[in-house]
């Protein structure tokens, strides 16, 4: 399954950058960092089942959000990109 993953931390206090810096982590496990805090995932249902809940542990859901955008099967083969080009292969080994 294809997604976008984009969220947004509180980062005011020193949990709220711990908690950012966790949640990076989590998303670069899972998939690859197009944007700051946008990041495109290809997993198996059982991986994403895994990945949302270590999101999930990760947040403080009265200050933080995520969006988990579901997308048709192959969708992050054919991106539209402007500007600096970042050559990502959504399907290829992730590099942590």
């Amino acid at each position: 399954m294809d997604l976008l993953v984009t969220y947004d931390v509180e980062t005011v206090t020193p949990q709220g950058q711990r908690r950012l810096r966790k949640v990076a982590k989590i998303c670069e496990a899972y998939g690859h960092r197009v944007q700051k805090s946008v990041f495109e995932v290809v997993c198996r249902d059982t991986d994403k089942v895994r990945f949302v809940a270590a999101l999930r542990d990760a947040i403080d859901p009265t200050q933080d959000s995520i969006r988990i955008y579901h997308l048709p099967v192959h969708a992050l083969d054919d991106v539209e990109h402007l500007g600096k080009p970042r050559p990502i292969d959504p399907r290829g080994a992730l590099v942590i």
